[in-house]
C-alpha cells in the first residue's frame, strides 16, 4: 500500500470485474476514499479480494445506471456520509456483437442505455455538488471503438463514439466551473467483456442469417485474438489513477500500444487505405463459399 498525501472522495461504476474491479482496488490501495458500484454487489467477492491483497479500504454499493432512483440513492448517501463526490469514473458498460441486421431495436437500444444513457444518469446526479464546489474531476472509459469501428460491433462503436462527442462537449462546458473531464479508450484487453460478459445479437448465431458464416468466423478469430493477448489490464487503471491526482493529464488517454496506433492510423491514413487494412486484418483466410445470402 502506498497512500496518497491528497486522498479523493471517488463514486466508480461497474466494478464487479475488469477495469472497474482494478481501478477501484488500486485508488483504495492509495488511500483514496473509493465507493465502488455495481448493479448486483452479490458479485463483489473478487473486488473484495483484491483489495484485501492490494490494501485499503472499500465500500460497495448497489446502483444501476439506468435506474435513476439507484444512482440517485448512492448519490445521497456519498454526499451526507462525505459531504462531496470529487471524482466520477463512469466504467460501466457491455458490448453486444452482431451485424446490423441481425440486432434487434432492442439489442442497439439497451447497448445504448447502458453504455451512453447510464453515463449521462450518473452524470446528472453528481454534476450538480461538483458546480457548486467548483470542482471536481469526471473520467469516462471509452474505448478505441469510439475513434474506430469495426464489421459486428456497429451498436457497441456507435455508443462510444457518441460517447466521446458528449465528453468532448462536456470538457468544454465544464471548465467553466473548474470541473475536469477525461477519457480513457483501452484496446483489447483479455476480461470477462469476451467471456462471462459477452452479449451477442439476438440472430447471431441463427443459421438462417445472411450473415451467419461472416459472425462465426469474426467470432472466432477475435476469441484467438484474445486469449493471445497478454497485456496486463492493470495498464488502463494505472492512468485512471494518474488522472486521479494529477490535474495536468491531458483529455485523452489511450494506454497500450495498439490503441495508440490505432488512433494514429485512423488519423494519417486516407479512408480507402484503412478501410483495405481493416478488412484484410478482419476477414484475412475467411473461405467466401461459406457465405450466405
Amino acid at each position: 500500500m502506498n497512500p496518497t498525501v491528497d486522498p479523493k472522495i471517488v463514486l466508480i461504476t461497474g466494478t464487479s470485474s475488469g477495469f472497474g474491479l482494478l481501478s477501484a482496488a488500486r485508488l483504495a490501495s492509495r488511500g483514496h476514499i473509493v465507493y465502488a458500484t455495481m448493479r448486483n454487489p452479490d458479485k463483489q467477492v473478487a473486488l473484495q479480494e483484491a483489495v484485501r491483497k492490494k490494501g485499503g479500504q472499500i465500500q460497495v454499493m448497489a446502483l444501476d445506471v439506468t435506474d435513476k432512483t439507484s444512482i440517485r440513492k448512492a448519490v445521497e448517501k456519498i454526499l451526507k456520509d462525505q459531504g462531496k463526490i470529487e471524482v466520477l469514473i463512469n466504467n460501466a458498460g457491455f458490448g453486444v456483437g452482431g451485424f446490423f441486421e441481425d440486432l434487434t431495436d432492442r439489442d442497439i437500444r439497451q447497448q445504448f442505455e447502458v453504455n451512453f444513457f447510464g453515463v449521462l444518469n450518473c452524470l446528472r446526479e453528481v454534476i450538480p455538488s461538483m458546480r457548486a464546489r467548483r470542482q471536481g474531476t469526471i473520467i469516462n472509459i471509452s474505448s478505441v471503438s469510439g475513434f474506430q469501428a469495426n464489421p459486428c460491433f456497429g451498436a457497441y462503436s456507435s455508443s462510444k463514439w457518441a460517447l466521446e462527442a458528449f465528453t468532448e462537449s462536456l470538457f468544454y462546458e465544464l471548465q467553466l466551473f473548474g470541473i475536469r473531464v477525461h477519457l480513457v479508450e483501452p484496446g483489447t484487453f483479455r476480461t470477462k467483456i469476451f467471456h462471462e460478459n459477452a452479449r451477442y445479437a439476438e440472430n447471431f448465431d441463427n443459421p438462417l442469417s445472411p450473415y451467419f458464416a461472416w459472425s462465426q468466423f469474426l467470432r472466432h478469430k477475435m476469441m484467438a485474438y484474445v486469449e493471445n493477448c497478454n497485456k496486463d489490464p492493470e495498464m488502463v487503471a494505472a492512468p485512471i489513477e494518474k488522472i486521479v491526482r494529477n490535474p495536468r493529464m491531458p483529455f485523452r488517454n489511450i494506454p497500450d500500444f495498439e490503441g495508440r496506433f490505432l488512433y494514429t492510423l485512423r488519423r494519417i491514413l486516407p479512408f480507402g487505405l484503412y478501410s483495405a487494412v481493416v478488412r484484410k486484418f478482419l476477414f484475412g483466410g475467411f473461405n467466401k463459399d461459406d457465405a450466405k445470402g
